[in-house]
């Protein structure tokens, strides 16, 4: 399947709540392949610090296989870099598919943290690596594909800059000082936000992965998380998406009231009990499994999770998470296949 001139039309209507000839399929969160990787001979090392190849990379998934949209960065560590913190790209790594990590936390005590915002973001770490890239997205595909990019939320950008173990202990005995660093984290991402879409990007994406019920309660989302999250999104741009991992089936409804014009489920989300409790007009992206889908499953497996995503009410054909790059190519093609097939409106 290859797209058909209009993939960005078709999801700036989907956000618009316009009619679509079928459901788009497309992602705020990472899609690139290996395959994409092989095509311009690029290491996966090399595509987070150079803005040319973090381009290429992005745009190939659309290039191969149709996909409707181009999604940069690829990692979860710009916003750690920006606030001090050092990044392993391993780039001396060879082979195989390994994310950048932080090296060391800014502190290992709540109590000891104290978060600084660069005077200028924008040059800050590789923001202009990233705002770069998605601007020749924009030049260079962005007439026929939505270009995307995301910012880590309020709560998992804290989790990176101090000992998670500590944080987890504070949401309960130290709240204040929580709220304090997610004030700081919450004025990085509107700033970011409107960074990247000054650069180009159509749509951005607040990835809270780790604030899901999995791992704090719907009563600690709703009064630590939540606050933060409909400040964000009263401060930024639509189109925009808010997600999160897990079963979010318990806090959907506190998702759909922090403001995102689109909420994002994973494979763990009860897909048709969340479309059940939010009605036929809230847009919901999911969930097919980033990686025991489209990377441990067969064709067939994957044709019939998008029939089912589909039929349980999803807005968009999108996979839950990042997709794995291991992907095999003819998974790629059956989630791209089966959206002609079943997406249909």
């Amino acid at each position: 399947m290859t797209t058909n001139g209009n993939s960005r039309d078709r999801i700036l209507k989907l956000f618009a709540r316009e009619k679509l000839d079928r459901i788009p399929v497309f992602s705020g969160m990472g899609n690139i392949t290996v395959h994409g990787l092989k095509e311009h001979d690029y290491k996966f090392a090399e595509i987070h610090t150079n803005a040319r190849k973090m381009a290429d990379a992005a745009a190939s998934t659309y290039r191969l296989f149709g996909f409707e949209c181009a999604v940069a960065p690829f990692d979860m560590g710009i916003e750690p870099e920006v606030l001090g913190c050092e990044i392993n790209y391993y780039l001396h790594r060879e082979e195989g598919i390994l994310y950048p990590t932080v090296k060391e936390p800014l502190a290992a005590k709540i109590d000891d943290l104290n978060i600084q915002l660069p005077s200028n973001i924008a040059d800050a770490g590789r923001v202009p690596v990233v705002t770069e890239a998605i601007s020749l997205l924009k030049d260079e595909c962005g007439d026929n594909i939505a270009i995307g990019s995301y910012v880590l939320g309020p709560y998992l950008i804290t989790a990176q800059v101090v000992d998670i173990g500590d944080l987890a202990k504070a949401c309960f005995k130290k709240p204040d000082l929580v709220t304090k660093a997610m004030e700081k984290t919450s004025e990085l991402i509107i700033a970011l936000s409107k960074i990247y879409r000054d650069a180009g990007a159509d749509y951005i994406t607040i990835r809270e992965m780790g604030a899901g019920p999995d791992i704090l309660s719907p009563r600690l989302f709703e009064s630590l998380i939540m606050p933060h999250l409909k400040h964000i999104f009263a401060n930024i741009d639509s189109p925009n998406v808010l997600h999160i991992c897990g079963d979010t089936n318990p806090i959907i409804e506190q998702m759909v009231a922090c403001g995102a014009d689109a909420i994002s489920v994973e494979e763990k989300n009860n897909l048709a009990e969340t479309r059940k409790k939010l009605g036929p007009d809230t847009l919901i992206f999911g969930n097919i499994a980033g990686y025991n889908m489209l990377v441990v499953g067969k064709p067939d497996d994957v044709d019939k999770a998008v029939k089912a995503a589909v039929e349980n009410g999803t807005s968009a054909i999108w996979p839950g998470c990042d997709i794995w790059p291991e992907a095999p190519e003819e998974n790629m093609k059956a989630m791209m296949a089966a959206a002609e097939k079943y997406g249909r409106l």
